[in-house]
């Protein structure tokens, strides 16, 4: 543990230091002899004295009544939204503009619009342009080196806009948020002189009040993880410039400690958010017209609801079959099949989407469930990180590789033409070249639609980090990083080149940057698919046509496919629970 060296001083002093210093001079001037007898009781008796004259708990709390005679510690005398050594008007915005820049996970997109929830009710305006903000907030990210290292150099630019500002206008405030703020807290406030807040992801509460002490000179910094913290009461304000979709985070933190992962550290252990919280913040969504949640967490199928007496039993809660966990199972609670539940009978007209779930987490019970509503996507991220049992015990997955592919044959028989994406690490430790072959052929295998592949970055403080030596050769990471992405895209391509003239249900998320002549969306398998800007019939048996806006639903007949989109022309106009029934 790192020593604290700024340390505060004792509040209990020695008797010279709490007598006054002319005291002390007087009576070692004294040229009139005195006994050492009477000497002694004198300065008891001044003792005594100064301890029951001197300050008492009133004094060091703000408005606090003066009683001499008893006093007394009420409610009002401890308010633990202000803070006694600022002013009463302190923690306002007044006006004052903040620009976010995020980086990242989702999660750290629903960081975002909790932090900025927390700052608008506090007067401060919101704005994208950098040149014009008072105070810019980094939203970052440490699950790789090279995403660290983006923030690093943002701060650099950053820092010396400030130094140019100092010149001309009121000062910039720049603050670092998120899991870098927690995982780097003292190296950020040594090598960045210039920073001058930090608030870890536990911390966005305490925001206003460390930008009030950046205000007056100072830097400040909260990086405290909580047990219990998950912004249930406070109401993200969605950013997104279609508006259409939206994150919604249903717990925080991890428990997993997969060796190769910083999340624990950073992120803290997991707690979830209350059911009533969750459903709230949906229904508010529903009836602002957004189209698409997707629950967010870091292991977001493991969620685990004990907030209401009712939910609480002796029941473990169940894994796939196969796999276990580096913890001991907690009994009771709502678990995420219930929640899944709830949230889909908001609004048959929305969809649903969840990410990040550990494998591990899938008992029939949520497979049946995603196969019986429509409007939860058939799409399922199931991160593998290896195809290897040898590697995947390395990690600490909790299940090796023919346990995986039971659970993905299960999946498929459970949930006909089920899209599938993963994650995968190239270059772990240890890995050899065959653990390299398995984890190709398990991509051949299992036939993914979309992935997300990284050579493997050791971050300090993880299990590997102790236990580990990280000993594959960069060079070898990046070859064998190029031969899973040529694999999946080989793979994928054939997958979504099946769908090839039949018809999917998109939902339109806008322009396609690639040319105004083209729109884009997602299907239900979270595949972009593009196709011609036109007016379609308002039903596939409608003889009215009408333009497709950002936000609808829409039939597309795909035409052609590669490994990451899909092209077509679009039929006409849906909705999710018409298109459902036919």
């Amino acid at each position: 543990m790192e020593q604290n060296t700024n340390r505060l001083r004792p509040i209990f002093l020695t008797f010279e230091q709490w007598l006054p210093r002319w005291s002390l001079q007087h009576r070692l001037c004294c040229s009139k002899p005195v006994s050492v007898h009477s000497n002694e009781e004198s300065r008891a008796d001044k003792f005594k004295t100064q301890i029951a004259t001197g300050p008492r708990f009133h004094y060091f709390v703000k408005g606090a009544s003066i009683n001499k005679q008893q006093p007394v510690i009420t409610d009002d005398l401890i308010d633990t939204d202000k803070h006694a050594y600022l002013p009463e008007d302190s923690e306002s915005g007044n006006s004052r503009t903040v620009c976010f820049e995020t980086y990242g996970c989702q999660m750290n997109v629903n960081d975002t619009e909790i932090a900025w929830s927390i700052l608008q009710k506090k007067g401060y305006q919101r704005t994208s342009d950098v040149a014009e903000a008072d105070v810019v907030l980094l939203v970052t990210c440490s699950i790789r080196e090279k995403a660290e290292q983006t923030i690093w150099n943002r701060l650099r630019q950053l820092t010396a806009m400030k130094k140019r500002r100092l010149k001309t206008r009121v000062p910039m405030k720049i603050g670092v948020l998120g899991c870098m703020a927690e995982r780097l807290k003292s190296e950020l406030l040594e090598r960045e002189k210039l920073l001058d807040v930090l608030a870890g992801p536990d911390a966005y509460r305490d925001l206003p009040r460390l930008l009030s002490v950046a205000h007056g000179g100072q830097q400040a910094s909260n990086v405290l993880l909580s047990l219990e913290e998950t912004y249930a009461d406070v109401m993200p304000v969605h950013h997104s410039p279609q508006g259409y979709s939206a994150f919604v985070s249903i717990m925080r933190g991890c428990d997993n400690m997969c060796s190769y992962c910083i999340v624990p550290f950073t992120r803290g252990r997991e707690r979830s958010r209350p059911v009533s919280s969750i459903l709230e913040e949906v229904h508010i969504l529903s009836e602002q017209g957004v189209k698409e949640v997707t629950l967010l967490g870091q292991n977001v199928n493991s969620y685990r609801d004990t907030s209401e007496e009712q939910f609480c039993s002796s029941e473990p809660g169940q894994l796939s079959r196969g796999f276990r966990t580096v913890y001991r199972a907690r009994p009771g609670g709502l678990r995420f099949a219930d929640l899944l539940d709830r949230v889909s009978l908001i609004d048959p007209d929305m969809r649903i989407r969840f990410t990040s779930p550990h494998p591990k987490d899938f008992p029939d019970e949520v497979l049946q469930l995603i196969k019986e509503r429509a409007n939860i996507c058939k799409q399922i991220h199931l991160p593998a990180q290896s195809g290897s049992s040898t590697v995947l015990q390395a990690m600490r997955r909790g299940y090796s590789r023919e346990a995986y592919l039971e659970l993905v044959d299960n999946i498929k028989r459970i949930i006909p033409g089920v899209s599938l994406s993963s994650d995968f690490i190239s270059g772990f430790c240890g890995e050899t070249e065959e653990d390299h072959l398995q984890t190709l052929s398990l991509i051949r295998e299992v036939r993914y639609n979309v992935g997300f592949l990284f050579a493997y970055s050791m971050r300090k403080k993880t299990h590997a980090f102790h236990r580990l030596q990280d000993d594959v050769p960069a060079e070898v990471k990046q070859r064998r990083l190029e031969e899973l992405i040529c694999m999946f895209r080989e793979e994928a391509t054939k997958v979504n080149s099946a769908l090839i003239g039949r018809t999917q249900l998109v939902l339109v998320e806008g322009e396609s940057k690639r040319s105004a002549q083209d729109l884009c969306g997602r299907n239900d398998g979270n595949l972009k698919v593009i196709f011609p800007r036109q007016e379609v019939a308002g039903q596939p048996t409608d003889t009215h046509t009408s333009p497709i806006n950002p936000g609808d639903y829409v039939l597309v007949k795909i035409e052609s496919a590669n490994s990451q989109s899909l092209r077509g022309h679009a039929l006409s106009h849906t909705s999710l629970s018409d298109s459902a029934t036919r």
